[in-house]
């Protein structure tokens, strides 16, 4: 009588069945791609980001060496990755960005390894580990991208759904195509303008409260000539948030007394002063913030105008803003979702309802002061 090829390694125990074995393969194949996708990442970085990714590319090795050794002979059988795996190897070979390490942190995060009797405790362990490790990563590329990537996205979100309720609010007074073509231009310009202007005042004050925080040199040039009984220097250091202890042995030191060399903290760095680095660059200029902010805003408000520039009019017209900028509401919610590291979907979907409401809300009033669509 034959028997199965997996059936000596479960002697004692039941025997796999048909969906145990299609599952195994599942299984298999999933692991491959994922190391695929480890490996893609790497060859995109360098340094301990690329030895963390190869790291996490053998452990999913070992893996699937469980789920081949599991299936033996049946392994040779081969299928595919689930989709979403061979998705997250093609994007982590064409692109490698923060946006691969995000779906592949949520990927992490559904393994079935903790349900699956025949995974080991140590294989749903590791899931668990690289979820968060895959976390890490993605929470540098986060950074890295915070700043001008965030103001884009929500500089754009923001013209989409202001202008869009501007038009809608508008056509809903039963005016002409060309009145809300001309609103909607002159709410693009408005609100662009605004919000230009707004950023290089905010970035322009906070330089300002950044120069006027900064310790000058004064005390270069003072403190050769200060009392050194009265030592005012320590106030200096004191009044800057140091210890007593720390702000006497600093001015001691400033002033060529003696160096402190019992705690390295209370001495002198030669390369920063008190006055600390240039966080100037941190926070970028005025003009270009503001040139920035007019521009994403700009490109998110054109988009519910667009119908009407190509001529477009009555019902016709509103439906298709409505779709444009759904659309890409959708797309900036996902973008949004997968750099929090939540579902795309469902920022996507929240994104799209907050937009819509409010045109929606814009929309009903107009009708309160119009006789309908023109």
């Amino acid at each position: 009588m034959n028997t199965h090829p997996a059936d000596e390694r479960f002697s004692g125990s039941e025997p796999p069945s048909s969906s145990d074995l299609k599952r195994w393969r599942q299984y298999l194949a999933d692991e491959r791609a994922e190391a695929d996708t480890y490996r893609y990442l790497a060859e995109r970085r360098e340094g301990e980001e690329r030895d963390i990714l190869l790291a996490l590319a053998e452990a999913e090795g070992r893996h699937e060496a469980h789920w081949r050794e599991l299936l033996g002979d049946d392994g040779r059988r081969e299928v595919r990755a689930t989709l979403r795996n061979r998705m997250l190897a093609f994007l982590a070979r064409r692109f490698g960005s923060v946006f691969v390490l995000a779906l592949a942190q949520r990927a992490e995060g559904r393994s079935p390894y903790s349900q699956d009797p025949h995974a080991t405790s140590a294989m749903a362990a590791d899931e668990q580990i690289h979820e968060e490790v895959v976390r890490g990563l993605a929470t540098r590329g986060r950074t890295r991208l915070a700043g001008n990537f965030r103001a884009a996205v929500f500089g754009a979100n923001d013209g989409l759904v202001s202008n869009l309720a501007l038009v809608m609010g508008i056509g809903a007074t039963g005016v002409s195509s060309g009145f809300i073509l001309f609103s909607g231009l002159a709410g693009l310009l408005a609100g662009a303008l605004s919000m230009g202007a707004g950023e290089y005042v905010s970035v322009r004050s906070q330089r300002e409260l950044l120069e006027a925080s900064r310790p000058t040199q004064i005390t270069l040039d003072a403190a050769k000539s200060l009392d050194i009984d009265a030592n005012e220097l320590v106030l200096v250091y004191r009044a800057r948030g140091m210890t007593a202890e720390a702000a006497e042995h600093r001015a001691a030191e400033r002033m060529g007394l003696y160096s402190c060399d019992c705690d390295p903290s209370f001495s002198l760095n030669p390369e920063a002063e008190d006055d600390g680095g240039d966080d100037h660059e941190t926070v970028g200029t005025g003009l270009g913030a503001a040139v920035s902010s007019f521009c994403f805003f700009a490109s998110g408000a054109i988009i519910p105008v667009l119908p009407y520039i190509f001529g477009l009019t009555g019902v016709a017209a509103v439906v298709l803003s409505c779709v444009l900028v759904g659309l890409a509401l959708l797309m900036t919610g996902a973008v949004v979702g997968l750099l929090s590291g939540a579902s795309p979907l469902k920022r996507g979907l929240r994104q799209l309802a907050i937009g819509l409401g409010a045109a929606g809300a814009t929309y009903l009033l107009g009708l309160l002061f119009g006789t309908g669509v023109a």
